[in-house]
């Protein structure tokens, strides 16, 4: 009996039951110790949900500057710059979250979303094309980029970014 719940136990485990999340990662992205006890990230967080753009970019720098190796902090200043309208600084920290954990499901989105701002379909569809290999189902990440990315085709061209 034990055995078979032991199976029971990993089946569920290897297909993501009990997860709370759809969507299959190789890592964690959250780095839970920086951010559970970190108040300028937490702060930060707090600031984007109040649609504060200047305060979040301030708050996620100073928790940056204590821990640089956080992709969860440079997707979230990536997410700030790009609502902030600084498309420079929003690629940045999306690239850096990026060579930081190449499976970040959020800065896949985010960064996509920034290139259908910038008009260009063709970098947002590599990365609707990476999250379609990291999410083994579908994820929050994976259908919002889909969605705005058939937003952006189904525009008049002169309606779409530079």
């Amino acid at each position: 009996m034990v055995s078979r719940r032991r199976a029971i136990v990993a089946l569920a485990a290897a297909i993501g039951l009990g997860t709370g999340s759809p969507c299959f990662s190789d890592s964690e992205e959250t780095t839970p110790e920086v951010s559970a006890e970190d108040p300028d990230y937490l702060a930060g967080k707090k600031a984007l949900d109040a649609k504060d753009w200047n305060a979040a970019i301030k708050l996620f720098s100073s928790a940056g500057k204590r821990n640089p190796r956080n992709a969860d902090i440079h997707n979230y200043l990536g997410y700030a710059y790009r609502k902030n309208g600084k498309l420079d600084f929003a690629f940045k920290h999306y690239n850096r979250a990026l060579a930081l954990n190449p499976r970040h499901r959020g800065a896949h989105e985010y960064i996509g979303e920034a290139y259908l701002i910038k008009g260009d379909l063709k970098s947002a569809q590599k990365h609707l094309a990476a999250l379609r290999d990291i999410c083994s189902l579908p994820c929050e990440e994976l259908t919002d980029l889909e969605r705005e990315v058939a937003r952006y085709i189904k525009k008049p061209a002169a309606d779409r970014s530079p």
